[in-house]
């Protein structure tokens, strides 16, 4: 049986992390299990690190941190007939909720859901691949879980329009980047924020217009580009979001809603509610088969749907994501880092 080696987190907020051996474990019923090329770093991972308990209490020690994997199938559990060996795929690592160490992403092999992985075509590298899993899923459960935005599901031919629009804060941003994609294959114009040198970026998304969050006049501005538009609710990406999102869709026609990727504010406009997105929500809802399953491997291969935000190789070995999660912690923008294996 081949050996495996992971990055540990030995205790709650151990620094740096540890390489040494884990468990080559054999994927169950509805599992694959990839052996990984290339795995991507996200917020949450030095959060995680750094915050310890006072945001994660639920976390057992030791244990893999890691959300976002591409690589090959090298084992399918007992039923599985969509994945086969030698399969190049991208999937979402849940170890974050299950609090089992085969499914996280830093390590060599990662033990993933079928209903949260993806083939993806030759044309498209793994470190490509690996910024997309946490980032599409985050969007997919604001805009098409029921609970949320509830939108219509993309497709990678891109729906006829439906005649409304959209507000995804934070357009740039790993979430946003795949969140304007998605909104667009279902149909929606998109009205997005960012720095004005990311604007022709995400227009090239699909984005219709993008608004300077730092504007003074951004909530006026946007507010103004949405008359005569109908709103579907937005969707917040990014610390004290949610407020200023909340203040348009109170403004203008449309849905009441804002579907939000952190904590939204205690107080909202009179008749707008709002919603943290929980990502444990989405592995059983529909949403995940529609994502996963139909548009990500359909939309790689015709180019209707782009890995995004570009990737950034910074270390080929897993003793760099810990110089990698300190890279991180300084800022990114229109980038995500990625560590290839």
């Amino acid at each position: 049986m081949p050996s495996n080696t992971a990055a540990w987190l030995t205790a709650e907020k151990a620094t740096p992390l540890e390489v040494k051996p884990a468990e080559y474990t054999l994927p169950g019923a509805n599992e694959i299990l990839v052996k990984n090329h290339a795995v991507a770093l996200n917020l949450v991972d030095w959060a995680r690190q750094t915050m310890g308990n006072e945001l994660f209490a639920w976390v057992k020690y030791p244990c893999i941190l890691g959300s976002d994997v591409a690589g090959e199938v090298v084992e399918v559990g007992p039923g599985v007939n969509n994945f086969e060996l030698g399969d190049k795929v991208l999937g979402l690592a849940t170890a974050l909720y299950s609090n089992r160490a085969a499914e996280a992403a830093f390590q060599t092999y990662t033990v993933l859901h079928t209903n949260l992985a993806s083939t993806i075509p030759s044309k498209v590298s793994y470190e490509d691949a690996a910024v997309i899993p946490l980032a599409v899923a985050t969007a997919a459960c604001g805009l098409y879980q029921k609970d949320y935005l509830g939108l219509l599901y993309p497709e990678a031919s891109r729906r006829s329009a439906t005649g409304e629009t959209i507000l995804i804060w934070g357009g740039a941003s790993s979430v946003g980047t795949n969140a304007i994609q998605l909104a667009v294959a279902s149909g929606y114009e998109v009205f997005s924020t960012s720095s004005p040198k990311n604007w022709d970026y995400l227009k090239k998304l699909g984005a219709s217009q993008v608004f300077d969050y730092h504007s003074r006049t951004v909530v006026e501005d946007i507010s103004k580009a949405f008359i005569g538009r109908k709103s579907v609710g937005a969707l917040a990406i990014g610390q004290n979001t949610a407020g200023p999102c909340s203040e348009i869709v109170a403004k203008v026609g449309g849905k009441k809603f804002v579907a939000s990727a952190n904590a939204p504010p205690a107080e909202l406009p009179e008749g707008v509610s709002s919603k943290f997105i929980l990502l444990s929500e989405l592995r059983s809802s529909g949403v995940e088969e529609a994502v996963f399953g139909n548009f990500i491997p359909a939309g790689l291969k015709n180019g209707s749907f782009v890995p995004s935000p570009p990737s950034r190789v910074i270390g080929n070995s897993l003793a760099a994501i810990q110089n990698g999660l300190e890279e991180l912690k300084k800022g990114t923008s229109a980038e995500k880092l990625v560590i290839v294996i």
